[in-house]
Parts: C-alpha cells; structure tokens; sequence
C-alpha cells in the first residue's frame, strides 16, 4: 500500500514529483497519538522526499517524533501552512480535523487541487464538486 501511494503521487503529478510540494497530512500510525513507529505515512513521504518531492508533514500529536526520526523532512504543526502551495495533498492519518476538511477552504490554500485520500475517509463527491481531482485508495 506504501508504494501504491507513492506510485499515485507521481502519476496525480505527471510522471515527476522533482520540486513539487507535497503536503503530508498526518504522519502518526494512527489518530489520537503521537506513535509514529512503523508508520505508512512517514515512510510515503520520505520515499516521496526521495524522488525530489519538497514534503511538508503536518499531525496534530506526532510532529516532534517524526521529525527525531526523520530530519530530512520539513514539518510543520499548522495544516494551513503545509497546505500553502501544495501541488498535491496526502491524506495518510485520518485525524478528525482532516476528514472535517473543507474542500473549498483548502482549495485556496493549494496551488494544485489534487488529493490522494489514503484513509477513505473524505467524501469523494464532495471533493470533485470542489474541483479536486481526487484519488482514494481501492476507489475508482
């Protein structure tokens, strides 16, 4: 499943993910916990920060502990500012606030509207009327 996201990321990129930023939202193991040990979401983002993606990680909990794992990625504890730009959003930890996300609030934060919902949990219809492109896994 961890490739296959990284996989959908560089297609929802267009083959490349070199210099495109990349929000991360969520990157503990599971929601309501700073638990960051074997966590699918991290390993995505650094596999992505691998290919040249600019990865900016977000998680209400888990931030401080990612970050003493993994240095190489750029963290932040606001949502609003990993999403400020992005080219494309992960959806990898399916905290309460991100599966309340408004789809036409975060439209004006990114540059890309372009969402890979690796939990299942947002609302696909919604999100396509908001003019995303929006991808879920096991979903068509």
């Amino acid at each position: 499943q961890r490739q296959r996201v990284v996989d959908l990321a560089v297609a929802a990129l267009g083959g490349s993910v070199h210099r495109k930023k990349v929000a991360v939202l969520g990157v503990t193991f599971k929601p309501d916990s700073d638990d960051v040990r074997d966590s699918p979401a991290l390993d995505v983002a650094v596999l992505l920060k691998g290919l040249g993606a600019d990865v900016v990680a977000t998680d209400p909990e888990g931030v401080e502990n990612a970050r003493a794992r993994h240095p190489q990625l750029d963290y932040t504890t606001s949502m609003r500012e990993a999403l400020h730009g992005a080219d494309l959003v992960l959806l990898l930890t399916e905290w309460r606030e991100y599966r309340a996300l408004d789809p036409a609030a975060a439209g004006r934060l990114v540059a890309g509207r372009r969402i890979i919902d690796g939990r299942n949990v947002l609302d696909p219809v919604a999100w396509r009327a908001a003019g995303w492109e929006y991808r879920g896994l096991g979903r068509p």
